[in-house]
């Protein structure tokens, strides 16, 4: 019998979520840097439908971020185009303001994906999800 973790879980919208997934996008990019307290621990990606998908929030990897760092420039984040996946003309393209990257690594895929019942979500994360 497999023994019961609980995760947090981070929320992360279609196409973006399947990127990380295949191993396409090795930096996800925020506007903030991520709570100290999540670095290194393990957690869920919670796949998300955004405006394209047509399916309910589901649970599709065990993932890890192991750094976070501050681009200083507009012109250092797209030299990193091609780990981040953020393009010019992308919704999550530079703007003014911080910008985030943060190292993710797939540790376990899922598959298939879990919906969850009885989530404590959040906007950006879903807490105590036991699988």
């Amino acid at each position: 019998m497999t023994k019961k973790k609980v995760y947090t879980a981070i929320n992360i919208q279609t196409p973006i979520s399947q990127l990380i997934l295949n191993g396409e996008k090795t930096i996800e990019t925020r506007k903030y840097k991520i709570p100290e307290k999540y670095l290194g621990e393990e957690m869920l990606l919670m796949e998300t439908p955004g405006k394209s998908g047509k399916f309910e929030a589901r649970i599709i990897a065990i993932i890890r971020f192991d750094r976070c760092f501050q681009y200083k420039t507009k012109k250092e984040f797209y030299s990193e185009t091609e780990q981040h996946q953020v393009t010019k003309d992308s919704i999550w393209a530079w703007k003014d303001g911080e910008k985030w990257g943060w190292d993710v690594k797939v540790i376990k895929k899922i598959s298939p994906p879990l919906l969850l019942k009885n989530k404590r979500k959040g906007i950006v994360y879903t807490k105590d999800v036991t699988i």
